[in-house]
């Protein structure tokens, strides 16, 4: 109990300076900032400290033993990554649901340019957050009524991007050790680099961490059958971005078409439907016994949210091979690229993801 006690009191400066500021913005988005502010502390209040939960004789062991992995990873994550060292998933907590929050994205009809929306601290992102599945739905309902392509989908992780102490949930526990070590390095990159506006950018560098992270950590414990099988599954999963990226082009030429509405509706639907069909056959061929998530039905909103985490994962891998793999470089490249506007940063990015600087990985 005392362990809970003094990290209550050490974040105590925190939650006072975020409550201030939750009643600004308020005033601003009331009902939906309403709900933040109090799934938030819900989670916040809800965390115990890992050694105190694997020290608690009524834990299941199954448990106690995973976080005894990830209190390893964590340790690694600053010792061997370079990520922030500090409360941040030191902490355990259980919602008691399968979900932290859901998240809506949202895409018009014939374009992938996504939906925005804009928060003091964030920026302005693709994805609008609920603790409530209820609230998701019907803001995703909202928007399909108004024309937008849309996907409500449950999150296991979220970050406050070092703001709060972020615990591990209960939530997170149902993956594999590898899956849930990178999802932990996934969240802890955006503490490290963060920049307002650029969703995708934030969600791509996230994602390359996560992967290079979980790949030199599987090596330093010398789970080697792990290790081989995460690799499968990444060499699967960027085949299936290849076909994600091949329909993209052929919708955003279908897109500039001068046909009427309902002709390109229903090439888009053929366009897509295909795409989930030759998805189904690249898994089964790969015997790596992963799932299909390009599953019917896809629609724009779906595509927008994989380009979003995956859409810059070989331009980041790049950069990796460029520095020798040397993360100080890394670190220090991605933050050149950050400090450029918009438009530059994405033209570099484009240029380190052009076909002669492809990787196989």
């Amino acid at each position: 109990m005392p362990l809970r006690t003094n990290l209550q009191r050490k974040n105590i400066g925190r939650i006072i300076v975020a409550l201030a500021a939750a009643i600004i913005i308020l005033l601003l988005d009331g009902c939906y900032y309403m709900q933040a502010a109090s799934g938030h502390f819900s989670v916040m209040n809800h965390r115990r400290p890992v050694a105190e939960v694997i020290a608690d004789e009524e834990s299941p062991e199954a448990l106690i033993n995973r976080l005894a992995i990830v209190q390893q990873a964590r340790d690694f994550a600053v010792s061997d990554l370079l990520l922030p060292d500090n409360d941040s998933y030191r902490t355990y907590a259980d919602l008691e649901r399968d979900y932290v929050v859901w998240n809506v994205i949202a895409a018009e009809e014939f374009s992938f340019t996504a939906k925005t929306w804009c928060y003091p601290v964030a920026g302005c992102v693709a994805y609008r957050g609920y603790f409530s599945e209820k609230s998701a739905r019907k803001l995703g309902d909202k928007l399909s009524a108004k024309g937008y392509d849309v996907t409500v989908g449950g999150v296991s992780a979220y970050s406050t991007l070092g703001k709060f102490a972020d615990p591990l949930l209960n939530t997170m526990m149902r993956w594999s050790d590898a899956d849930l070590v990178a999802t932990m390095f996934h969240e802890l990159a955006h503490q490290k680099l963060y920049i307002k506006d650029d969703t995708a950018f934030n969600e791509s560098f996230a994602t390359a961490v996560a992967s290079f992270g979980i790949e030199r950590w599987l090596a330093e414990i010398d789970e080697l059958d792990a290790l081989g099988a995460y690799q499968e599954r990444k060499v699967l999963r960027r085949s299936m971005m290849a076909l994600v990226q091949d329909t993209r082009e052929r919708l955003i030429t279908l897109y500039e078409e001068d046909i009427d509405d309902d002709a390109k509706r229903m090439r888009k639907r053929t366009l897509l439907d295909e795409l989930s069909v030759r998805a189904g056959l690249m898994v089964e061929k790969s015997g790596t016994g992963s799932g299909n998530w390009l599953a019917a039905p896809v629609n724009n909103a779906r595509l927008v949210s994989l380009g979003l985490y995956e859409g810059q994962f070989r331009a980041f891998d790049q950069i990796l091979q460029n520095c020798a793999a040397d993360l100080a470089c890394f670190y220090s490249e991605t933050e050149k690229l950050a400090a450029m506007p918009t438009a530059d940063r994405w033209d570099a990015l484009e240029s380190l993801d052009s076909p002669n600087n492809a990787t196989t990985n």
